[in-house]
């Protein structure tokens, strides 16, 4: 992986990345100024909203932990990017449910930045686990994942425990109330993008009833379009959403920093789903869009169920007591589900591990969550 010093802040990256983005899709200023208050409130918050600024830092810092087996990777690993969906079976379950950012990557990097996330979300009061106990868990949960070869998290008759901690579905009465009172498109959704609206016509039944409406969501994809189509049918409302994707922030912030990589590059979210060990959600299907009027030529976007199953886990909705480092572990074996998708590396990778000195997980992260909360100040003034 290349290295390069970080010659900005926070402000000037954010700056930077978002004039790079808007080359690749359409960016809303209202949502945009949304995220930016957001990244104040709270470090877990400025850490999910700037993967790209991680990113430089660890072009930056990373040394010896850049130098890993290569996987098809989350990039933007993090302790809230984890919730539930139903299956081909209606089966309820768990694991990481986005990969805006998926990106060819050293395996060490989605483990640290997990770990950068719990230590994080301590800061923020919102976690008890020590950063070193965290550490811990989620390398234990990721060994014990590669060893076993991978296994899905289905919330049936087993995983009993996490179902309770983290697979309740919301309440469907508050859930659609709160979706069907998004407000509807200005425009006919047409007249935006009728490669879209066929997109989301064909996602739902035959014949049904669609309404268009943009959704604000997110922190790290705040500021993208999406488009959610709404109907009515056989009793009960059905949802799906079209989220506006980009190549990864990992191409910026190569680029960016002069490493001589392109400043473009596939995406890889379809790729990463269907080599993962996953049991996955059967509505997920990247799209290519191509002669819009909304955004460039060419705009793919991830298009996705929206039901009360289908919920990214909150940290404030975790019981008082529950055990964190149990958690963490899940996350990590997860976290192995994800990369033996690449298969011819799982040997480099457990080689790696046992060569690596005691303590090198706790030691990268502790160094990156600092260079995150010194980022954070910054964005704070």
């Amino acid at each position: 992986m290349p290295k390069a010093s970080l010659t900005e802040d926070s402000r000037a990256a954010t700056r930077a990345f978002e004039q790079w983005l808007g080359q690749h899709l359409s960016l809303l200023e209202p949502d945009l100024e949304l995220k930016h208050e957001q990244m104040a409130q709270s470090v877990s918050a400025f850490l999910r909203a700037t993967f790209y600024r991680f990113m430089q830092r660890w072009f930056a810092s990373a040394g010896d932990l850049a130098r890993a087996p290569l996987v098809l990777a989350v990039g933007d690993l993090h302790m809230e990017n984890f919730g539930t969906w139903r299956d081909a079976e209606g089966r309820l379950v768990w694991g990481i449910n986005d990969f805006d950012e998926a990106y060819a990557l050293p395996y060490t990097l989605d483990l640290l930045r997990l770990v950068v996330s719990a230590g994080a979300a301590r800061r923020d009061g919102n976690l008890k686990i020590s950063l070193e106990d965290a550490a811990q868990a989620v390398l234990t949960g990721y060994q014990a994942g590669l060893n076993a070869g991978g296994k899905p998290f289905v919330l049936e008759e087993q995983n009993s425990w996490l179902r309770e901690l983290t697979g309740k579905s919301k309440d469907p009465v508050r859930f659609w109330a709160k979706l069907t009172a998004l407000t509807p498109l200005e425009r006919p959704i047409s007249t935006v993008s009728p490669v879209l609206e066929q997109v989301l016509r064909d996602a739902l039944p035959d014949g049904a009833t669609v309404r268009f409406a943009h959704r604000v969501a997110g922190l790290g994809s705040l500021g993208r379009v999406r488009v959610v189509a709404l109907t009515e049918w056989q009793g009960g409302w059905m949802a799906r959403e079209a989220k506006a994707l980009a190549p990864s922030a990992v191409v910026w912030a190569a680029s960016h920093l002069k490493s001589g990589l392109e400043k473009t590059g596939p995406l890889y979210y379809a790729d990463l789903l269907a080599r993962a060990v996953r049991s996955p959600d059967p509505t997920v299907h990247i799209v290519e869009q191509t002669g819009q009027i909304l955004g460039p030529s060419g705009q793919s976007y991830v298009v996705r169920r929206l039901s009360p199953s289908s919920r990214r886990l909150n940290l404030l909705d975790l019981p008082r007591g529950c055990d964190e480092a149990q958690l963490l572990e899940a996350m990590g074996f997860e976290t192995a589900n994800i990369h033996l998708g690449t298969p011819d590396r799982v040997s480099a990778i457990q080689a790696d591990l046992k060569a690596r000195a005691k303590g090198w997980l706790l030691e990268g992260a502790s160094k990156l969550l600092e260079g995150t909360l010194e980022d954070w100040r910054v964005w704070k003034g």
